[in-house]
């Protein structure tokens, strides 16, 4: 091992990082997980803060990890949250949807977990530390494209998706994606599949809405955080999905709306159950869940793609938090309580003028006789 290859660093954040060239993927990942552990423990040590008076204030501060998609929105709420009450502050260590809940379900994943994926049934069962799962807003992934002399939006489905996704359907002029589209020429273009990387809770609600379209893709690559894709280029964060597909000629891809809504990129009409090709927008994603909203269960563990209604937008989701149900610390649990209930209070108005769609009534009701029982 060439422990020179390794090391950990301050980030831009003010958190601690690990920054590797080793090609040893069990090196790296060890080594990561030790800079996490540290970051925690160095953010607890940093509880008690030092007055004029020479007396010790105590601080609580409180470790999120979670999915990058709604990292602007829970960064928000944390600052806003400190502003309201001085004696607590969050941190968030956007770590992705599976490494979340690994680490939640393992009982190393900080104070409180989050992904844009309902965690494997499997997995929950054979958690060593049990995790309730929230849902905080609503997200809707949109399909972004550079087609250069396309001068109307684009329409496509869920199997002319599936089929690009499956390498099958590879020029802009697919008989397919003309028929969708029969009001505009679109050029003799290949198409450059971009996707995202392994672990993204983008990757599952996307894959979730072409298994439901595609019972070829369901079997080839079926719905997943991790979906072996059989063509394109796969990138991490939605920014250098966005950077590459704006820079290349053909290229599709998928990334939540508000993350890509600056990128100058044009985006999608999806046709959905009712055969109305749809853009996502806040009233759209909106639609969908509440088209859903009858089957919206207690445990929040429902999909909402494909939802019915002439104006749902068909690639939508919850995004959750994961809460332990057994935390170890009575004081810290007593602060995460304290906080979801703002969550659900303050922090949804907060997130409405974001731009973010809000839970349905009847969801929010649930969540929050939820949050009461964990107290």
């Amino acid at each position: 091992m060439v422990l020179s290859k390794n090391r950990v660093e301050i980030g831009d954040s003010g958190l601690l990082e690990f920054v590797s060239d080793h090609e040893d993927e069990a090196c790296v990942r060890n080594c990561a997980e030790f800079a996490f552990s540290l970051t925690a423990i160095l953010l607890a040590i940093s509880l008690t803060i030092l007055c004029p008076d020479g007396l010790a204030e105590t601080q609580m501060v409180l470790v999120t990890t979670g999915s990058t998609m709604p990292e602007p929105l829970y960064v928000l709420w944390g600052d806003e949250y400190h502003k309201m009450h001085p004696e607590t502050q969050l941190r968030y260590l956007a770590v992705g949807t599976s490494e979340s809940a690994n680490r939640v379900l393992s009982g190393t994943g900080g104070d409180l977990g989050g992904g844009d994926a309902p965690i494997p049934e499997k997995q929950l069962k054979k958690a060593a530390h049990a995790a309730v799962e929230l849902p905080t807003v609503l997200v809707g992934i949109a399909v972004f494209y550079n087609v250069p002399g396309s001068t109307t939006s684009i329409r496509l489905s869920g199997p002319v998706l599936a089929n690009i996704y499956l390498g099958k359907t590879t020029s802009w002029s697919d008989p397919e994606i003309a028929r969708l589209n029969p009001d505009g020429k679109l050029p003799d273009l290949p198409i450059k599949v971009l996707h995202r990387t392994d672990g993204k809770g983008s990757n599952y609600i996307f894959s979730d809405f072409l298994s439901k379209l595609s019972p070829e893709f369901r079997a080839k690559v079926g719905k997943n955080v991790s979906p072996k894709w059989p063509v394109g280029a796969a990138f991490s964060r939605c920014e250098d999905l966005l950077a590459n597909a704006a820079k290349t000629s053909g290229a599709i891809g998928y990334v939540e709306l508000r993350c890509g809504e600056k990128s100058g990129l044009s985006i999608a009409r999806i046709r959905n159950a009712a055969g109305e090709f749809v853009k996502p927008s806040t009233k759209s994603i909106s639609d969908a869940a509440l088209a859903m909203e009858s089957k919206i269960t207690d445990d929040f563990r429902v999909s909402l793609t494909n939802a019915p209604g002439k104006e749902s937008y068909p690639i939508v989701s919850f995004t959750w938090f994961y809460v332990p149900v057994h935390p170890q610390d009575r004081q810290r649990s007593h602060a995460v309580n304290e906080y979801l209930s703002w969550v659900y209070a303050s922090g949804q108005e907060i997130a409405q003028a974001q731009g973010y769609a809000p839970l349905p009534p009847s969801v929010l009701q649930k969540v929050r006789a939820k949050v009461a029982a964990l107290h």
